[in-house]
């Protein structure tokens, strides 16, 4: 696969980024692309390992990546092209915010930088849309059974193209005003720009998908009439219900959900006009971020461009060490510690801080109220417990506070009461291993079924629960 021994002749090559004193001036993307040499140069670090783990172990849509790399060394990037779209329909999008399991998972990872897999991903499906590769796939005969998709986001968006590309007739419902979910409402445009969006979308429609925005499957359509309408319907819909703090103070103004804070963004970004009374505003704000992942960074990175007099992220879990520990071994996701882009924009990174109270002026919240957490050591399966430690309470500016916690479930709402759905312990929807639910035709992919989960895992759900509903249709 690619050059035998380019792996020991070449080093990793990233992809640069914008200075920083340029990039927090607006919510364009931030990174860049290599030239097409260093690209194919970087695709020939691909060694030939025997098992290529990021394919098997670490890539949830299976990648053929060992392939594709090799593809793109000889200069095959037409091959290339169709490798990677055989088991992802948006590799524009995993290319841009997947946080790539499968370098983690490189057989060079064991002691070298790994291979590029994500910036070369990303660069062979542009080239794909640049050179005119890309074109609708309209399926060649028509079924006749129609599927309704509840959420246009990517678990809906992968299972509405592989369903239309088997000849179903295909509406999505999303209850926002524009399709694309998470992907263009929760993810900040300077890390995914939405006409990336819209251009497969545009593929999408040409193919024969139907997109109703506006439309709150269960409220502004009964799931009676879906039932009668359609002959399978796969509920795609996002984790949205978030984690909340049910600290003293938690009712003063000021303290938001993450996504809610994200959300307006994007929409301002887009045009859109945020009334006066829904505005989530960092700037001139002393703003706390409570919580470490990948929404917290995004919300730092956000109001930093918003003009945030302070940012500080508080996590309560302890900082991650600088390398693998001995429970967290190759080929296995490295819990390690991570600068995001926003990060370096500035932040104040606080770990193993337990937030206890929000304090305030009148009903706006101006402080919060922490204390630091003594960590035991892993036991045998690696778990942890903490403590509070006595006398290291102190106290955070906060103007504005983000709860960026992570997520629950997907709604509990009319369609999913209506529809009877079985849920888990965790109030996820159940399902079988043809991704239906506990009702007869109804099918759940993505978020709904995994919890909040990786986009990439997203798609994969969506891919699978597609082939489960060709099944049901085609009465295999």
């Amino acid at each position: 696969m690619g050059k035998q021994t380019g792996f020991l002749e070449h080093p990793r090559e990233n992809p640069t980024h914008r200075p920083v004193a340029e990039r927090i001036k607006d919510f364009a993307e931030i990174e860049g692309m290599l030239p097409r040499p260093a690209l194919e140069t970087q695709a020939s670090r691909c060694m030939d390992c025997g098992i290529p783990f990021c394919h098997a172990l670490g890539c949830p849509v299976v990648n053929r990546i060992p392939e594709w790399n090799d593809a793109v060394y000889r200069k095959q990037w037409r091959k290339a092209l169709a490798l990677l779209h055989s088991t992802c329909n948006l590799p524009e999008i995993t290319g841009r915010v997947c946080p790539a399991p499968c370098e983690a998972a490189c057989t060079l990872a064991i002691n070298q930088e790994p291979v590029t897999i994500r910036h070369i991903e990303l660069q062979i499906v542009e080239r794909g849309w640049n050179e005119g590769w890309i074109v609708p796939e309209p399926a060649p005969i028509k079924t006749g059974r129609r599927v309704a998709v509840i959420g246009s986001g990517p678990a809906g968006i992968s299972a509405a193209q592989q369903l239309a590309r088997k000849g179903h007739s295909v509406v999505v419902f999303e209850k926002a005003p524009r399709a694309g979910g998470l992907l263009r409402y929760g993810i900040p445009d300077f890390k995914l720009e939405k006409w990336v969006i819209d251009r497969r979308l545009d593929q999408m429609r040409a193919e024969g998908v139907v997109f109703e925005t506006g439309v709150n499957a269960g409220v502004d359509l009964s799931a009676t009439y879906l039932r009668r309408t359609f002959d399978a319907i796969l509920i795609g819909a996002g984790a949205t219900v978030p984690r909340d703090l049910p600290a003293s103070g938690r009712e003063l103004q000021g303290i938001h959900f993450a996504m809610d804070f994200l959300t307006r963004q994007n929409r301002r970004n887009a045009g859109e006009t945020i009334p006066p009374e829904e505005e989530i505003s960092a700037r001139g704000k002393h703003v706390v971020v409570i919580g470490g992942g990948d929404t917290g960074s995004d919300c730092v990175g956000t109001s930093r461009r918003q003009g945030a007099a302070s940012v500080t992220q508080l996590e309560l879990l302890p900082k991650p060490p600088e390398a693998r520990t001995p429970y967290n071994p190759w080929p296995t996701w490295p819990v390690i510690m991570r600068t995001s882009s926003s990060h370096e924009e500035g932040c104040t990174r606080l770990w193993s801080v337990a937030t206890k109270e929000f304090a305030g002026e009148g009903n706006a919240v101006r402080k919060i109220r922490c204390v630091e957490l003594a960590w035991s050591e892993p036991n045998a399966s690696g778990r942890r417990d903490f403590r509070e430690i006595p006398g290291s309470e102190f106290e955070l500016k906060a103007d504005l506070v983000l709860l960026a916690m992570g997520f629950l479930h997907v709604e509990h709402g009319p369609l999913v009461r209506d529809l009877g759905l079985a849920l888990d312990g965790r109030g996820n929807l159940t399902v079988d291993g043809d991704r239906m639910a506990s009702t007869p035709g109804v099918f759940a992919a993505g978020d709904s079924m995994l919890g909040a989960t990786l986009v990439v895992r997203a798609i994969d759900a969506g891919r699978q629960a597609a082939e489960g509903i060709d099944r049901y249709l085609s009465g295999r």
